[in-house]
């Protein structure tokens, strides 16, 4: 949290954005959850609704009497609570707004690949980019040639994911959609949305192969230069400890989330196998680095 750049509750990032933070700010919600409000007439485009804290709902309340404006429709990038707890405090500030979500809940109108949605100063086009849940959407801002990166690509640090093989496809696909900046989910705008997609790309392949690295040897060389018995595979947690080895001991279990992640990935490719019985992965015959 030391690390990251503050940022103020409102901000007007274009002529057609307004961002309000949720008033959450954590370890994963960064600087809070970032809520857009898009457009610039009377009617406009809301972006996710943050997590229910009073203060967004005030901090909207007064954007759109500032504003001279009301929300039309509300866009949900996914389920998590941090995003669509808002929606009945929106919903008592605009009783009219219709709410939108892929795979909606009670109450929701659907959300496909595709779909277009306008008001005055934005258009905006919704492209269905799953792994981080799989019902994530990402919206290009088709007049700034931008996109709003839900929490596929976040503007500080990585992203976690339900599933990485789906998770990297989205990626590719969102890759050189827009050329202009990024507006994600948590943290600060993403000047350049192709720059920070590639990196996000490359930092995925970067752990697979250190995975793979790893799980070449049979002997596991710890911080202090001592050596465990030979082993026939390895656990999650075993390959977090040489990864992530400079890393906190008291992140190493959210850590090895996403080893398992990428195990699984290397298990349908052939590259990795797994023992039932004991946990322990180790090398597949088609792996190769």
């Amino acid at each position: 949290m030391a690390q990251l750049v503050p940022l103020p509750e409102v901000e007007r990032l274009s002529a057609s954005v307004i961002r309000i933070l949720g008033g959450n700010p954590g370890k994963f919600t960064l600087q809070g959850t970032n809520t857009y409000l898009i457009g610039r007439g009377h009617q406009r485009i809301l972006i996710d609704t943050g997590e229910g804290k009073p203060t967004w709902a005030e901090k909207l309340q007064s954007v759109l009497s500032e504003e001279k404006a009301t929300v039309q429709q509300a866009l949900l990038t996914h389920w998590h609570g941090d995003h669509v707890k808002g929606v009945t405090d929106l919903l008592r500030i605009c009783p009219k707004a219709t709410v939108f979500k892929h795979r909606p809940d009670t109450g929701h109108q659907d959300i496909h690949d595709g779909q277009v949605f306008s008001v005055e100063g934005a258009t905006l086009t919704a492209c269905h980019t799953p792994g981080h849940t799989v019902d994530h959407m990402t919206f290009v801002l088709e007049e700034e040639d931008a996109m709003f990166t839900g929490d596929n690509v976040l503007g500080h640090g990585t992203a976690v994911f339900e599933d990485l093989q789906t998770y990297l496809v989205s990626l590719n696909r969102m890759l050189n959609r827009v050329q202009g900046r990024g507006y994600p989910g948590h943290g600060a705008v993403m000047e350049s949305t192709n720059s920070r997609i590639s990196e996000y790309i490359k930092h995925r392949q970067q752990r697979e192969d250190e995975v793979l690295r790893v799980l070449q040897y049979s002997k596991l060389d710890v911080a202090k230069n001592e050596s465990e018995p030979e082993r026939k595979g390895w656990t999650p947690l075993g390959l977090v400890k040489v990864i992530y080895r400079d890393v906190p001991e008291s992140l190493h279990l959210p850590a090895s989330h996403g080893i398992t992640q990428v195990l699984m990935k290397l298990e349908n490719e052939g590259r990795a196998v797994h023992n039932d019985e004991t946990g322990e992965w180790r090398l597949g015959q088609r792996s190769a680095l």
